[in-house]
């Protein structure tokens, strides 16, 4: 099965920065949604019931943010969720 990443950012943001580049270096694909357009923004928050930027989903469950995202990579939950270890 594979994963499906979706990432709502802003262009300026450092924290959707760190998160792409975390998601870049475990070689993990994603699709990015740019909340500078205000139906975007609604459409992340409506999913998420979050104001969090970066808005972060795989398989559309929503995890957080780049600290959420992280703190799964620092527990090692991470590679687990993007099927890189076995169980």
């Amino acid at each position: 099965m594979s994963v499906k990443i979706e990432i709502y950012t802003k262009v300026f943001c450092s924290y959707s920065q760190r998160a792409k580049e975390l998601l870049r270096i475990k070689g993990m694909s994603f699709v990015e949604y740019d909340i500078t357009d205000d139906q975007v923004m609604a459409e992340m928050q409506k999913r998420s019931q979050q104001l969090t930027i970066p808005g972060i989903f795989i398989n559309d469950i929503p995890i957080g943010g780049c600290a959420a995202l992280f703190d799964l990579d620092e527990k090692g939950e991470l590679d687990a969720l993007f099927k890189l270890t076995p169980s």
